[in-house]
């Protein structure tokens, strides 16, 4: 398959960074430009088209698609699909066309027609570190977050704005991370959130978790959540989700301290507010250690439902059956205040999870598990465990485990992506066999 192409140069909006600094005037005026444009354009240019609360009418399918490629090493950490293509994210070298007939070279990141499944020639973008999660920006772009420094030769360490088009970096986008990597971002009516361990974005001291203008990446301001007290390492978001209306943040990480409030690895803040406060709801459920004495939090990741009535949450874990809730998956009501308690908890038995995808129909969870359903095991199946190899969906209402069971075999390390579209189910993982067949670390459920 051939290489990306050049031609013309930079599609227009995007060019590489580097030569001469413009002058402190020039600068001045530019920004007063972009300042000037971002008023008159259309609203809908300004905001990030995620794919946030997807409702599904039903639970999808058992089989997956024929038609996605193979990434054929390393691990896929997230799937968004952008406008007609889907943008595939990770730690990888090698991607093959869904038939297995051709090879090409993508480092970190690639991307392919919704539908067919080919490979994009012009979306080749070189990132020089893991990408760990993406977020579908303004028209044809694609926010990218993760441990890297530079994309396409230029410095834009953890976060940057992509064309799909020419896989160029946005010329006005700049949201320079110091201090560490991205995690995760989310992002939703002209906002843009960082979440990792990091000490500082664009020059302003933020610890771990950021706001930024999702046209320009300054940062906003009137957002500035004090995390503190970290129970292991380094202060650490490790997960972030926004509801589907944008007025509710939720975080988690290796913190347990939030604006000088007991906030055990999970925190809630009300983003409607201005400035930004943390709301009230509050849990001790995570307070418990459950991990290893070298895993900084087992907290993993988190997604609301499309109504945003309620968030789920997966996590992680150590060798060891101990009290709490590592290695489950909960529902937490959004509205439920200060001591809230899970509405239900699915236990694996002691296998970790790292994924989740509310969809309505379903909660989708993918991971390293072996059973649902089991609360009793201990690394073994416990009475009424059922089996669920790497991937699971469970009632949205009761927790149970769903008669829905694709399998994957091997389980590897785990599902890591997981994301619901209206055409279906991605799911993204370091393993090659999904229910039953051969798909390289990438499948997609159809409805």
């Amino acid at each position: 398959m051939p290489t990306k192409r050049r031609a013309g140069g930079p599609a227009p909006g995007h060019a590489r960074r580097g030569g001469r600094a413009p002058s402190r005037r020039a600068g001045a005026v530019l920004t007063a430009a972009l300042a000037a444009a971002a008023l008159a354009a259309p609203p809908t240019l300004a905001q990030p088209a995620a794919y946030a609360g997807v409702l599904h009418p039903g639970v999808v399918g058992e089989h997956p698609v024929a038609w996605t490629p193979h990434v054929l090493d390393g691990r896929v950490k997230a799937v968004a699909p952008v406008g007609d293509l889907v943008v595939v994210a990770g730690r990888f070298d090698r991607v093959a066309a869904p038939d297995r007939s051709g090879t090409v070279e993508r480092h970190n990141i690639f991307a392919f027609e919704r539908g067919s499944g080919a490979i994009s020639d012009d979306f080749a973008p070189a990132v020089d570190g893991t990408v760990t999660s993406l977020v579908p920006g303004p028209g044809d772009s694609v926010y990218i977050g993760g441990g890297f420094d530079r994309v396409e030769g230029e410095d834009l360490p953890g976060v940057a704005l992509l064309s799909t088009g020419e896989g160029e970096p946005a010329r006005n986008f700049d949201a320079a991370v110091a201090g560490g990597s991205v995690y995760r971002i989310d992002a939703r009516g002209g906002a843009l959130y960082l979440g990792g361990a990091f000490d500082s974005v664009g020059g302003e001291r933020r610890s771990g978790l950021a706001r930024v203008d999702a046209r320009t990446g300054a940062v906003d301001p009137s957002f500035d959540i004090a995390l503190a007290d970290s129970r292991r390492g380094g202060l650490r978001v490790q997960e972030l989700a926004l509801s589907p209306g944008g007025d509710r943040l939720v975080v988690a990480g290796t913190f347990t301290r939030a604006e000088g409030r007991s906030r055990p690895q999970i925190a809630v803040v009300d983003t409607g507010a201005r400035p930004a406060a943390l709301a009230d709801w509050s849990t001790d459920a995570y307070a418990k250690p459950c991990d290893y004495s070298s895993m900084h939090t087992y907290m993993r990741q988190i997604d609301f439902a499309p109504d945003g009535s309620y968030f789920a949450v997966v996590t992680a874990g150590g060798p060891e059956r101990k009290p709490g809730l590592c290695k489950t998956a909960a529902r937490w009501e959004t509205g439920a205040g200060s001591g809230a308690e899970p509405t239900w908890v699915n236990r694996t038995g002691g296998d970790s999870l790292y994924a989740v995808e509310a969809t309505g129909a379903a909660v989708y969870i993918g991971g390293h598990q072996r059973w649902m359903d089991n609360p009793e095991g201990d690394h073994d199946a416990g009475p009424g465990a059922v089996e669920r190899s790497g991937i699971a969906a469970v009632d949205p209402h009761t927790g149970r485990a769903l008669p829905w069971n694709p399998g994957r075999r091997p389980r590897g390390h785990g599902v890591e992506a997981l994301t619901s579209t209206p055409e279906g189910l991605y799911v993204g993982s370091d393993t090659t066999g999904l229910a039953g067949t051969y798909r390289g670390r990438l499948g997609m459920f159809p409805l």
